[in-house]
């Protein structure tokens, strides 16, 4: 990729500071300037900068208009592409940076989606260096989001898929470190957050019964197996792992 993008044409170079803008994918989409929500941005700027919001390392301009318009032809598409940043409202225009070959989001533009990636990372591979805001309730709110709900062009699905396995590893591995530190309310949200997400998911069902456990909650503990073992049998006639039968096993010995 070409290095040093210009400032998209017809803005001042003050315009792009990227400072005080900031672009929400998770949960849906939203654009700030200065702190402010702007709602009055059309689809088409949306969708554009929804989509450079998931290229952390810029891309080109061929190929961020052969995703936005993937049924054009190749010339239609940069076409469509140009007109589009050519009629760009001010505020949006001051968060893109594009030249002859290259497009991507202005610096200093804040994506939640990358706070909450490198969230999700430091949980899972970092734990003994987790930051204080790391286990607070705005963390478990970034966890539970979904990317884009709604939203279901090609390249959406993918990057939501990849969220989504992402952020429930995040949630169970949250919901211990939670646990192991007594906070105990915490955890089980936490836990309960990554069953809302995907029910079936046997690995969410355990950090949840490892929450009950922890906290001395017997009946809790084998209310959610067998809860989790019906809806498995119910839905898929399967049958829970031995792994997550192993927690609960002593306290279904007679």
């Amino acid at each position: 990729m070409s290095s040093g993008p210009a400032p998209v044409q017809g803005a001042s170079p003050d315009d792009h500071d990227g400072g005080g803008i900031q672009v929400a994918v998770l949960g849906g989409f939203r654009f700030w300037e200065g702190g402010r929500a702007l709602v009055t941005l059309s689809a088409g700027p949306q969708r554009l900068l929804a989509f450079l919001a998931l290229q952390p390392q810029g891309t080109t301009r061929a190929t961020t208009a052969g995703t936005l318009w993937p049924d054009a032809s190749d010339d239609h598409a940069l076409a469509s592409l140009r007109s589009m940043l050519a009629r760009l409202d001010a505020p949006a225009r001051r968060g893109i940076v594009a030249n002859l070959t290259d497009v991507c989001l202005t610096d200093g533009v804040t994506v939640d989606l990358r706070e909450s990636r490198a969230l999700a990372n430091r949980l899972l591979n970092a734990p003994d260096g987790l930051r204080a805001t790391d286990t607070n309730a705005a963390a478990l709110a970034s966890l539970s989001s979904e990317l884009l709900p709604g939203w279901y062009d090609d390249w959406v699905i993918v990057e939501a898929e990849d969220w989504r396995q992402l952020r429930l590893h995040a949630l169970e591995a949250l919901a211990a470190h939670l646990s192991d530190a007594g906070r105990y309310g915490e955890a089980a949200s936490s836990a309960l957050a990554a069953v809302r997400a995907e029910p079936l998911r046997e690995s969410s069902h355990g950090a949840l019964i490892r929450v009950h456990l922890a906290e001395g909650n017997q009946t809790e503990a084998i209310a959610q197996f067998d809860a989790y073992r019906k809806l498995l049998h119910t839905e898929l006639g399967l049958e829970p792992t031995a792994k997550l039968r192993d927690l609960v096993a002593k306290l279904l010995d007679p």
